[in-house]
């Protein structure tokens, strides 16, 4: 039988918001009911939360150690997170006060492990949004743990164990497939947890074929830090290049998120939910008075990176970075 709770978010907090289109392997929203597979002390479980009228959210867990579950649970959901300072820092911001104020209650729900987040980037590196979440999809299928219809979130053990031929056989490129296998062999990405965000940034920095775009989505979606931005995102840099009336690079990016500091990771997902069609979020109307929010339906709908040097921005929605380190 299922261990039934109520846990109260720090408001605002909305599940729709914040698990819309956020749905893969491990986890779907459907009929208001958010299902999520997770490990929690050493065994697999599985959860339903739904929010209730008053805003609280009831917790559904068949677990062995269903308080372990909870815990964890919280961390996914970013239940215990307060981001009324950023709303209230960031109401009347010229470029972020629309999405601020439309979007109050979204938070970006969090990956159960810090390798599943890196899985996301590695995944989302210069490739259609929907490619990417199919790939990710695939790459679980194949390596993943079953629960139910769902995979367990990935581990250092999911990919440590697995030979980069066998990934790239399942659709991953063979220079990120080496990278998603060494560094699952390497070392232990859920101690980033314990160590500062600007220290965790510069060890995912150091590894090749990662970049700021991918620290920006472990530290934002694994460790649940929201001061890293997302530099180098194509979204971001569609927008900067509307806003300055010139083809912008990465760099551009890190100086539009500068000004938001500690919440540069938070303002980067709202930047681009307020933007145009992001993952999680409904499209915003386009606006008949020309601006840059009403020119910016055109940005890419998902977190993506900027466009290779000397190469022509891609069409469409692109799901990640240009994190090819050299």
């Amino acid at each position: 039988m299922a261990f039934e709770t109520t846990i109260a978010p720090r408001p605002p907090y909305s599940l729709a918001l914040s698990a819309r289109m956020k749905s893969d392997a491990t986890r779907f929203l459907r009929d208001g009911v958010l299902t999520v597979a997770l490990e929690a002390g050493g065994a697999s479980a599985l959860a339903r939360v739904r929010q209730r009228s008053d805003g609280r959210l009831a917790l559904a867990v068949e677990s062995p150690h269903p308080e372990a579950a909870v815990e964890k649970l919280r961390f996914v959901l970013a239940a215990d997170d307060d981001h009324e300072p950023f709303l209230r820092r960031f109401a009347d911001d010229p470029l972020l006060g629309g999405a601020v104020r439309r979007l109050r209650g979204f938070r970006p729900l969090r990956t159960a492990t810090v390798t599943h987040a890196l899985l996301k980037a590695v995944c989302g590196q210069l490739i259609q949004a929907k490619a990417a979440r199919l790939l990710e999809a695939r790459l679980l299928r194949s390596a993943g743990t079953p629960c139910g219809e769902l995979r367990l979130p990935p581990t250092r053990a999911t990919f440590g164990g697995h030979s980069s031929a066998g990934l790239a056989r399942a659709g991953l490129v063979a220079r990120k497939a080496n990278a998603l296998v060494r560094i699952s062999r390497e070392w232990d990405l859920e101690r980033l947890h314990a160590v500062p965000t600007a220290a965790a940034v510069a060890r995912i920095e150091r590894e090749r074929g990662l970049g700021p775009w991918s620290a920006g989505m472990v530290c934002l979606y694994g460790l649940g830090r929201f001061e890293q931005g997302l530099v180098g995102d194509l979204g971001l840099v569609k927008l900067c290049s509307a806003r300055l009336g010139r083809r912008a690079e990465a760099e551009d990016t890190r100086e539009l998120l500068a000004p938001y500091g500690e919440w540069a990771g938070l303002a980067s997902v709202y930047l681009l939910a307020g933007a145009g069609p992001s993952p999680g979020l409904r499209p915003v109307r386009r606006s008949r008075r020309p601006s840059v929010q009403a020119a910016a339906p055109r940005i890419a709908r998902s977190a993506s990176g900027s466009p290779v040097k000397g190469s022509s921005p891609p069409s469409g929605p692109v799901a990640g970075a240009a994190d090819v380190a050299g």
